[in-house]
């Protein structure tokens, strides 16, 4: 049976190395992860799919701006162990990460991803076309979700970095190998 929790400290580990499987390193090199570098999740907002107490699925939604003054979420990366693909596992993820965002006021949710997949959650380029990325990204792949009616119209503007920035390892720290910082945030921040 699968349950979908918010994530844990003690799952950090487990959660970059499924993603490290599910997208490889070109994962770090996407205009989206531009958007997410230094930066925390949004407030719980970030959900894994447990089965027998192993992580088999990840997602999280991250502060943006959709253009000058205009707050919304990007949601990514989602993804699901390919062994556990094909059971609901990604839809379950995606419902209730979109739950969560509504009870807790946010207006609109963005992604880069591919329409045939998200439009059954509602996603839509119809309200993107005055965004961009930033970096090189695929125009027809920018997507959003209004959770509040009209919360996109007229956006307008580079989508932007915006919520709390992720705390610095301390250095010295880490050369001494005192660390409790997850080995893969320091791979990260390399």
């Amino acid at each position: 049976m699968i349950s979908i929790c918010e994530e844990r400290a003690a799952d950090v580990v487990a959660r970059e190395n499924l993603l490290d499987e599910a997208y490889g390193a070109v994962r770090f090199a996407k205009a989206s992860e531009r958007l997410r570098e230094g930066r925390l999740p949004a407030k719980g907002l970030s959900l894994v799919a447990l089965e027998r107490g192993q992580i088999v699925g990840t997602i999280r939604l991250w502060d943006v701006t959709a253009g000058p003054g205009r707050p919304a979420l990007l949601l990514g990366p989602l993804a699901v162990h390919p062994g556990h693909r094909n059971r609901g596992i990604g839809s379950a993820l995606v419902c209730g990460a979109l739950t969560r965002a509504r009870l807790g006021g946010y207006q609109a949710v963005l992604l880069v991803g591919d329409a045939a997949y998200y439009d059954r959650f509602g996603f839509t380029a119809e309200r993107t076309g005055g965004l961009w990325m930033p970096g090189r990204f695929e125009r027809d792949r920018l997507l959003a979700l209004e959770l509040r009616q009209d919360a996109l119209a007229g956006a307008h503007g580079l989508i932007g970095a915006a919520g709390e920035m992720q705390p610095r390892p301390d250095l010295n720290t880490l050369i001494a190998g005192r660390s409790s910082t997850p080995r893969a945030l320091v791979r990260r921040a390399a």
